[in-house]
């Protein structure tokens, strides 16, 4: 047990996943036949997440969700997302995206509510995010019909680095297109 924290960073940077506390010290148990308590396993996670976060390394540990995982620092972004893109076979088309926009700020959302904010079928693009895995379906309505209600998933908040729905934008927080017709302050003037 001399190397805990090295047994803590391999779990964490072979895990394809965020990994929970919880999870790490049932690993931790399996090996060691010995019972770890979570808060000294998050102070070995903490140490590590100190190590990683000097100037010298590209990546760190993020808590992501309840869990941790290894993840590049945001100043390395633009480098890996030229990577990315040249690594990606297909993007998400412009309706997926409104459509998992609507979904992640409204769930848990029916496609009748999805088509209504949106104005077109969904079907489509809703099986494509479920096959992406990007949302999960988390129940029924109790309206006429039982229509399921969709909501995001795990690798939702994975693939746009979120730890709660709490850090999604505000809407208020978009700005609107400079190609409007109009603008807020004409209004105002005109009131």
């Amino acid at each position: 047990m001399e190397q805990l924290d090295q047994y803590v960073e391999a779990l964490i940077f072979s895990s394809e996943v965020p990994l929970s506390i919880g999870e790490i010290c049932n690993c931790l148990e399996s090996v060691f036949t010995t019972t770890f308590q979570k808060e000294f396993v998050e102070t070995i996670v903490l140490r590590l997440q100190a190590k990683y976060n000097i100037d010298t390394f590209a990546f760190e540990i993020a808590c992501i969700g309840e869990g941790y995982q290894f993840l590049t620092k945001g100043v390395y972004y633009d480098i890996v997302g030229v990577l990315l893109k040249q690594k990606s076979k297909k993007k998400l088309s412009r309706s997926a995206l409104e459509t998992l926009s609507v979904i992640a700020y409204q769930q848990p959302v029916n496609k009748s509510e999805i088509e209504k904010i949106r104005g077109v079928s969904c079907d489509y693009a809703v099986q494509k995010l479920l096959e992406k895995e990007l949302i999960q379906i988390k129940g029924r309505s109790k309206e006429p019909g039982r229509p399921l209600l969709y909501g995001t998933s795990e690798k939702f908040m994975e693939h746009f680095g979120l730890s709660s729905m709490s850090e999604l934008p505000k809407l208020k927080e978009f700005q609107p297109e400079e190609n409007e017709i109009g603008s807020l302050e004409e209004e105002d003037e005109d009131n």
